[in-house]
């Protein structure tokens, strides 16, 4: 017999099911007459779940017990995993929303619908006969129903409205030239539109929600993908039709105040947002023209990300005297290196931000400014007025400053103007892009900087990636690999752990088993010892064992105490620190 779930005889099975109180089961049954769906009104209540002592009966939980009931799967709704415009084309949005159901997966031969209601099954076969596939029902948070339900039909009704495919209509008689010619006169859908304008709000939403750092629009021959990168791993969020991708592109490019009839060759731009919780972020925008047209990449930067402890960015206390042993000096160069997105910027602007009293003058020369900070007076490159790294630092020179902040060294000029900074008693601040400290010290010497002037002014280097951290709700342990630690600590020997810590997946971390990124860390100090290996013939195998006898610890063996210590696992380690020779 068809019934909605109700609160009472709910709470009744929950009872005898052995799941709740007695105590709980009376205080309820005074609250029958509730408004909001019953799973939703159980799982605020947090009640004491008798079967799993400690724990509480939460949605994840009610859900797993009505599945044991109904035989129905829970289904977590993951907008990354499901396709928009598919599940919206399966039922009316008044259909969806009159029955409480959303299509969430289409196969070739079935449809997989989500309900709150396992009791509920009119709409099945009206379903069924439209659209000539079988229905599997799946249990869900009747919350992510209601509220994707809204979300996924508001895109897609966008997308339909921005494409303007109900604009067009052929007259009966006309001949195929003069369709043709119809078709090709329709407009690219304008970029201030009311859909494209939605779509907008919505990526920019949905990418603060989903804790994602960059944003990709790629232009392909018929469609245009949008990508988020979440932990430093790309994800496929949705595909737009090429016209609409294009439309959103110059959306954003007019946000950022770019020139929007320039397509041909790369342009920089940003913007400020407000995230869902009101707090503002800002947006570096980066154009690049592409065989089917502009590839937009948009990078999120959040001040609370920006504005870390060392000890929330990962630095162990042995790195962190070390690290502050080398700023803490009045001059000096002191150096930031790793990859693109290896997190130095945050390094660089948290140890800025910690140096800016109001008795010194900071002064950096970026390209382009990462992030506005009041406390610091920032200079953007800008090669059109010949204004690079060297004549930005020659500039920076004469304005008085104490602590100096480049951008990076790419050449012979910027490393020479750093080298005479520091030697004039400023503390200089700067990344280069090597693999590891000890290479750091020889590009140096590849770019031409003599031995000597390095050995006085180099006061350390700090190498450094960004490892993903286990999600802390649903990791596990397992005995360790030793052929994989041998392999993570090789050259080397570090007390190999029991167990290490493996990654599930739960819908906190959305299937990843993973929640979160943290640094990992390679702090080496110019020692008498190391500074007596620079010369033209450095070899920094040598370096590093000399930086390693006096503390040092690889990126790998930095890693490798965190697999120890259960935050990450050896194949994480693995993929971001390079393999170094003995």
């Amino acid at each position: 017999m068809e019934h909605r779930l109700e609160l009472a005889p709910l709470t009744h099975q929950l009872h005898s099911d052995g799941r709740i109180s007695d105590q709980d089961l009376a205080r309820i049954a005074q609250n029958a007459r509730v408004k909001v769906h019953p799973l939703i009104y159980l799982a605020e209540q947090r009640l004491a779940d008798l079967s799993c002592p400690g724990k509480v009966l939460d949605m994840e939980g009610l859900l797993a017990w009505l599945s044991t009931r109904t035989e129905q799967a829970v289904y977590e709704i993951d907008p990354l995993k499901i396709n928009v415009t598919e599940v919206a084309e399966v039922m009316s949005q008044a259909f969806a929303e009159r029955h409480r159901i959303l299509a969430v997966e289409v196969h070739t031969d079935e449809v997989w619908i989500a309900t709150a209601e396992p009791y509920i099954n009119g709409w099945e076969g009206n379903l069924e006969h439209v659209l000539r596939k079988r229905i599997r029902r799946v249990l869900a948070d009747p919350r992510d129903i209601a509220r994707h339900t809204a979300e996924f039909y508001s895109m897609a009704g966008s997308v339909r409205g921005a494409r303007g495919s109900d604009r067009l209509e052929v007259k009966p008689g006309t001949s195929n030239l003069e369709q043709m010619l119809e078709l090709g006169s329709m407009k690219e859908p304008d970029a201030n539109d009311q859909h494209i304008v939605n779509i907008v709000d919505w990526l920019l939403q949905y990418a603060f929600e989903q804790r994602a750092s960059d944003i990709h629009i790629e232009p392909r021959r018929d469609v245009g993908n949008v990508r988020f990168r979440i932990d430093g791993v790309l994800h496929s969020v949705y595909e737009l039709p090429q016209q609409v991708g294009a439309a959103v592109t110059s959306r954003i490019k007019i946000l950022g105040r770019m020139d929007v009839a320039e397509k041909r060759r790369p342009q920089d731009g940003r913007l400020k947002t407000r995230t869902p919780e009101g707090n503002e972020v800002e947006l570096r925008l980066a154009t690049l023209p592409t065989a089917f047209g502009e590839k937009l990449v948009m990078r999120i930067f959040d001040p609370d990300v920006l504005q870390k402890s060392f000890e929330q960015l990962g630095l162990t206390e042995d790195d962190l005297l070390r690290w502050h042993q080398m700023t803490s000096v009045g001059n000096g160069i002191v150096l930031v290196t790793g990859p693109t997105g290896s997190g130095k910027t945050t390094t660089l602007y948290s140890t800025l931000r910690q140096l800016a009293t109001s008795e010194v003058n900071v002064c950096t020369i970026e390209d382009p400014i990462e992030m506005m900070e009041p406390a610091f007076n920032q200079m953007q490159v800008n090669h059109g007025i010949s204004l690079d790294f060297a004549s930005g630092v020659r500039a920076l020179m004469r304005q008085d400053p104490d602590i100096i902040m480049i951008g990076e060294i790419r050449d012979l000029e910027t490393a020479n103007m750093a080298v005479q900074a520091a030697l004039t008693g400023h503390l200089v601040l700067s990344t280069l892009h090597t693999n590891d400290s000890p290479s750091s010290l020889s590009r140096l010497l590849e770019l031409g900087v003599p031995a000597y002037l390095i050995k006085a002014t180099v006061r350390g280097v700090m190498s450094q990636r960004l490892v993903r951290m286990l999600c802390s709700h649903c990791k596990t342990s397992e005995p360790l690999d030793h052929d994989a630690w041998h392999q993570l600590t090789s050259p080397w020997q570090m007390q190999p752990p029991e167990q290490v810590a493996r990654p599930v997946g739960c819908r906190i971390c959305r299937d990843t088993g993973y929640m979160g990124r943290q640094g990992i860390y390679e702090v080496l100090v110019n020692s008498p010892a190391v500074q007596g290996e620079i010369h033209p013939q450095l070899e920094t195998t040598t370096i590093r064992k000399i930086a390693m006898r006096e503390g040092m610890k690889t990126l790998r063996l930095s890693g490798a105490s965190r697999v120890a210590r259960g935050q990450t696992t050896i194949e994480e380690v693995m993929r971001v620190a390079p393999v170094l020779d003995a």
